[in-house]
Formats: C-alpha cells, structure tokens, sequence
C-alpha cells in the first residue's frame, strides 16, 4: 500500500475507507478532516433556516462501478450534455462511455471517493410531494433549493467548501449541488495519477473496459482534472464554529 501525502492510493480510488468517518446523526459518511467543518457549517445553515444535509457523500469503488455498469448496460437512466433522456444501448461503445462522463465519474476516479466531496439539499426546502431529481433547475431560482444556492453562495467558502463544477468547462456538466472540502480534496487532487488509475481499471470489471482504457488519458485530462479551482479562502484553516 503506496503512501500518498494524507492519502494511501487505496483511499484515493475508492478501495479503502480509513480515511473516512461515518456520521450517524446526519447518515452520512465524510473524509475525517471535513466533519467539524461540515458540521459548523451546518449549524450555520440551521441558524437561517435551512437544514442543510448531504444526500450522497463518501462512495466507495465498488459503488461506483454498479452505477457505471448499470448505466452502460441500459439498466439506469442516462442523459445528454442538456439534460435530456438519451438511449445508451443506441449508442457506440466509445460513445456510450463519453456520455456516461458528463454526469458520472469512472470509479477509481470519483471525488467521493475522497470523502471530502458530497451532494447537497435543503431539507426543510423539500415540498413533501417532489421526488427529488438532482437537476439544475432545483437549485436555481424558482426552484426549491435557489435560497440554499445563495445562501452557499456567501457563506459555504468560509468553512473550506466550494463547488469544482460549477463552470460547464467541456467535461463534466455543472452540479451546483455538489460541494466539496477544499483544503483535502486539493491534497487529492495532486496525488491521484492517470497511470495508478489505469492499473486500478485494468484489474476491474468494468464495463467497456477497452475503450475506457483506450481514451483513459484524455478522460483524465477533461472528466478528472478539469475542475473549478478552489478560491483561495477556502483553502485556508475553516471556520468550526
């Protein structure tokens, strides 16, 4: 087991869970480092008004490679760059694998891996009839989540969080609900290497495994790496209280 700066590469790809702490009280699971900073953060939110829970934080490998296989298989919706139902048995291998990107990462690459990364939603702000979608139009206005974007928006980068896709930077498309711990995740971010996932993907049963290896590189370069950068006050010490 190769020790990373914080993070072994077993942690990185989703293949370990030492460096993550479960947290019961909110069903959620964070990397160790970003729970006092999630929970001042929320307390903050509660003060306002808003209940502020991660519906989706660490996901391991194995999770991540039944939502990839389901979704190359046909067995799990899919959508286009915009948004729109796309039929995945209708397309290309290679072409099936590019779309399953825009919204889902190959496992071993997952930011929730990290533990630091999860989605986010305003309890409270759920009308008690809508199935939530996880879409843009929930969290922008006239949706039920656009006073928790604003309110992120001007508080969030205080306790060390900020949003990697929030600008559409031609890989994968923006999700303003997906928040993540900067001082961490950048430490990640630098120690994770396309050829350690190459190795982790080779040896996996994934789906499409030829032409995930064949554009590895590329997808990397446009679906891993290719993210908002962290402002800088959110990668100094954050606010836990």
């Amino acid at each position: 087991m190769r020790e990373k700066p914080g993070f072994t590469t077993e942690e990185l790809t989703g293949r370990a869970r030492s460096h993550v702490r479960e947290v019961p009280e909110l069903r959620c699971t964070l990397h160790r480092e970003a729970v006092a900073p999630f929970l001042a953060m929320r307390a903050a939110a509660a003060a306002d008004g808003i209940d502020l829970v991660a519906f989706s934080s660490f996901r391991d490998f194995d999770r991540q490679l039944t939502i990839w296989n389901a979704k190359f298989r046909g067995e799990r919706p899919m959508q286009d760059r915009a948004g729109a139902p796309l039929d995945a048995l209708g397309l290309s291998p290679a072409d099936r694998v590019a779309a399953i990107l825009w919204w889902s990462a190959l496992p071993g690459a997952s930011r929730h891996h990290w533990g630091t990364d999860f989605d986010c939603m305003d309890a409270r702000a759920l009308p008690p009839d809508h199935k939530l979608e996880v879409v843009t139009a929930e969290f922008s206005p006239g949706g039920p989540f656009s006073r928790l974007t604003e309110w992120l928006d001007s508080r969030m980068h205080a306790f060390g969080f900020y949003r990697p896709y929030t600008t559409d930077r031609g890989g994968v498309r923006p999700e303003p609900w997906h928040l993540s711990y900067a001082p961490v995740a950048a430490r990640a971010e630098a120690a994770l290497s396309v050829d350690e996932l190459r190795g982790v993907l080779a040896a996996a049963q994934i789906d499409g495994k030829a032409e995930v290896l064949a554009m590895l590189d590329g997808a990397f370069a446009n679906y891993v790496v290719n993210v908002d950068a962290a402002p800088e006050i959110a990668l100094r010490s954050p606010r836990l209280a």
